[in-house]
């Protein structure tokens, strides 16, 4: 008998959190349709609110703080040489110039 109670315990303890993440399904409807007085509101206002979206300007141009400072659009990256066996070695000297 305390095994079974225990075990009713466990069972009960594992199926709380499984329960609280099903979803709330209501299969039923919950109220009569709309009246024809209804759905002739609703369109009235979703006609206003669509009216009303007409009336919002245009976005601006973007706030670019730094597009002043680019004099042209960045440059496409060079092509890879074919070999580097076959271009000339480099020179190298005892100072670097910036």
């Amino acid at each position: 008998m305390k095994l079974f109670r225990m075990a009713a315990v466990l069972l009960a303890v594992l199926a709380g959190p499984a329960y609280a993440q099903m979803p709330n399904l209501n299969l039923l409807q919950e109220g009569p349709g709309k009246t024809p007085e209804e759905k002739a509101a609703e369109a009235e206002r979703d006609k206003a609110y669509k009216e009303t979206l007409k009336k919002i300007p245009d976005t601006k141009a973007s706030n670019d703080p730094w597009g002043g400072m680019r004099s042209d659009p960045p440059k496409q990256a060079a092509a890879p040489k074919a070999s580097a066996a076959t271009s000339a070695p480099k020179k190298k000297s005892g100072t670097t110039a910036n």
